[in-house]
């Protein structure tokens, strides 16, 4: 931990100048960004056991949580990047020149955090139209408007959660029991959650819906975040380890699978935490519906197929070491630990976004969503 992070214990004792309520409309956030911009992230690394918020004053701090997922969900670390960005603003006070070169050197560090979750490069691109237009003003005035385009940015991907969980909910039925992998809720978005959104709005609806969490090894954020999560809503949820959602595929009523997702193909195919291309597999065997919930931020019009998606390696004693210290692999013996596999789209049910529901053909039908949010384009 760097010599900027202070960590603080609750969401309103870390908003040390006291901000409106926070953006992500819930008592505790994945990231915020406090008046003064500097950025309060929760470490998502110490749940469920400590609720533990964190003020970064530099940029390069962002950068490196990012990196070391303490922050992690592709929305959550596009909205993080952003923030980044505004604490870069806030951070240089030299001359027209000396603000572009920074911006410059900053978003580049932080686009190279997380290679596979394109919602990184869609906010840093949206957040370069505002910094490189602003770079003659005063230092308070292109502060103000780098720090509000990054709250936008916020702002949008909660109302956009919230439209993907009222669209997906209608497909929740009553008494359902859904499995999903993963994280893809409050934490790994601006709130409200993506996957989860949809199992929130079902709930909020009076729908009794009860929720099979994969632990999704190697860094159980299904077991330590989601589980996290949907207890404190009051939400029925049991954690399974990820070898046992065939078994109950085959001896419970399994009602959908619903997942999120990191990159979007053109055609469907689905970048998403390693696991739930098996699991797409099994769904499809058994003839259980296999949902994805994403914004358009994170479909990526400019890559064809699923083979054009990087898929991130990460270090391999995520898998070799347990709490990070004892070792469960013979000291001879290496693994792998790519983060992310890719879902082919003839796998997929239908992928709730908040322009609409995408099915097969997704070509035409992603991009339709896309073009509904004004042209977004993600390169």
């Amino acid at each position: 931990m760097s010599h900027s992070d202070r960590g603080v214990d609750t969401l309103t004792s870390g908003r040390a100048h006291q901000h409106p309520e926070p953006i992500s409309g819930a008592s505790y956030s994945a990231v915020e960004l406090l008046p003064n911009s500097n950025v309060l992230m929760l470490d998502q690394r110490r749940l469920p056991m400590q609720e533990k918020y964190e003020v970064l004053t530099r940029p390069d701090d962002v950068g490196a949580a990012i990196r070391e997922m303490r922050v992690r969900g592709a929305p959550a670390i596009g909205i993080a990047a952003a923030y980044g960005i505004a604490l870069a603003a806030a951070c240089t006070r030299g001359d027209g020149a000396a603000f572009l070169a920074e911006m410059e050197r900053v978003t580049s560090l932080l686009a190279a955090t997380r290679p596979t979750a394109v919602n990184l490069s869609w906010a840093l691109t949206r957040m370069r139209a505002t910094w490189s237009a602003v770079a003659d003003r005063d230092h308070t005035s292109r502060l103000m408007l780098v720090a509000t385009a990054a709250r936008d940015i916020h702002i949008a991907d909660v109302r956009a959660c919230k439209a993907i969980g009222a669209l997906g909910a209608v497909h929740v039925p009553d008494g359902a029991t859904v499995l999903t992998h993963c994280n893809a809720g409050a934490l790994a978005t601006g709130g409200y959650g993506t996957a989860l959104g949809v199992i929130r709005a079902a709930h909020e609806a009076g729908k009794r819906v009860r929720v099979l969490a994969d632990e999704t090894r190697p860094l159980l954020q299904g077991a330590r975040l989601t589980a996290w999560e949907l207890s404190r809503d009051g939400i029925a949820v049991e954690v399974i380890t990820d070898s046992m959602a065939a078994h109950f595929m085959k001896k419970e009523k399994i009602a959908c699978v619903i997942v999120g997702a990191d990159r979007i193909a053109a055609n469907g195919d689905v970048a998403n935490k390693i696991g739930t291309y098996g699991l797409a597999c099994i769904a499809r065997a058994h003839g259980v519906p296999f949902f994805v919930a994403a914004p358009t931020s994170t479909v990526d019009l400019a890559t064809p197929t699923g083979d054009g998606i990087v898929i991130e390696e990460r270090n391999e004693e995520e898998v070799t070491l347990s709490d990070s210290r004892t070792r469960t692999v013979p000291d001879t013996v290496h693994a792998r630990n790519p983060a992310f596999d890719v879902t082919p789209a003839e796998l997929v049910t239908a992928i709730f976004t908040e322009h609409g529901e995408a099915r097969a053909p997704f070509g035409q039908a992603l991009a339709a969503c896309v073009g509904s949010g004004h042209g977004a384009k993600v390169r």
